[in-house]
């Protein structure tokens, strides 16, 4: 059997991906902690809009330009709707309504939505090591949404809202991959973190809290450190990730965020992890090495004829 390569895939891209692994799956169990006091909108009108001021206030101290040409800000709103907007809400009701573990499982579906979607509508290709990535993807979904069946039945809007939560955000991916934005990551997430505040907070002023008071201390670092860690810092790692490899690679080097994500809530609130989880993280890490490591045979072949070229 041939070596395996990661010639292709940006040494950078994979230190992004831990961090990405690591603030997203600890995230997911706060989310319950988060909205103890005050409601989903309220909570994610806060996090959105100190996420983004925070970025924004990052990249101009690091001298980069916060302009945005004219050009983009359709394609940048359009998406900012279908990832932040519908993802930060309904992942959030999800989280609340089911398990938190389980609701990400959900959420994660998004690189099977993600590959499905440029098959069907884009004509992206996928080769058989992509293809069985996918579909080593969707059997540790499927391991882990199986002992949860009651759970959905119970609260199927938890399901419903978890999946349209993975659909929001490969389209969202999507339209920024088909449509690229050429402006540093930073100030890219840091300005559509804005442009979903205001959508958001006008939820937040119909639908949330209806009177003003003081959250408890635990609540508020709760909120403060989802709005500077997992949204400023995650998103971050995302869109730069998004902007080094194809949709498909981008979306499956994901697959392992549900994983931390089902330890955490296994550790912060008991929720099940035995031989049935454990089997669908082992699919996760297969389907991710076939994503992300390219055989040695390949890569050489893909090589030899750019050396010819003068």
């Amino acid at each position: 059997m041939p070596a395996a390569t990661l010639t292709a895939v940006p040494p950078r891209a994979l230190i992004l991906l831990a961090i990405l692994t690591l603030v997203w799956g600890t995230n997911w169990p706060l989310f319950p902690l988060a909205v103890r006091e005050v409601s989903v909108w309220t909570f994610r009108a806060v996090a959105v809009l100190v996420a983004g001021v925070a970025l924004l206030a990052v990249a101009r101290a690091w001298g980069q330009s916060l302009a945005i040409p004219r050009r983009h800000w359709g394609t940048i709103t359009v998406a900012t709707g279908f990832y932040l907007v519908l993802w930060n809400i309904a992942s959030t009701y999800s989280a609340v309504l089911i398990p938190s573990g389980q609701s990400a499982v959900l959420g994660f579906t998004m690189p099977l939505w993600a590959a499905l979607i440029g098959w069907a509508v884009l004509g992206e290709k996928l080769n058989r090591r992509l293809l069985l990535a996918v579909l080593l993807g969707g059997a540790a979904v499927t391991l882990l949404m199986v002992p949860s069946f009651a759970t959905y039945a119970q609260a199927p809007l938890g399901l419903a809202l978890g999946l349209l939560a993975g659909l929001g955000w490969a389209i969202g991916t999507l339209i920024l991959k088909r449509r690229v934005v050429d402006v540093p990551a930073l100030v890219l997430t840091g300005w559509q973190l804005l442009i979903a505040a205001v959508p958001i907070s006008i939820g937040a002023l119909v639908l949330g809290d209806r009177q003003w008071f003081m959250p408890s201390w635990q609540s508020i670092a709760v909120i403060g450190y989802i709005a500077l860690v997992p949204m400023c810092i995650g998103n971050a790692c995302w869109f730069a990730i998004v902007g080094m490899l194809p949709t498909n690679i981008a979306g499956l080097s994901s697959i392992l965020v549900p994983v931390v994500a089902m330890v955490s809530g296994a550790i912060v609130h008991g929720e099940p992890l035995g031989p049935t989880q454990w089997l669908a993280m082992a699919c996760c890490v297969a389907a991710l090495s076939l994503a992300l490591l390219k055989p040695a045979a390949e890569a050489t072949a893909k090589a030899a004829p750019t050396a010819t070229v003068k």
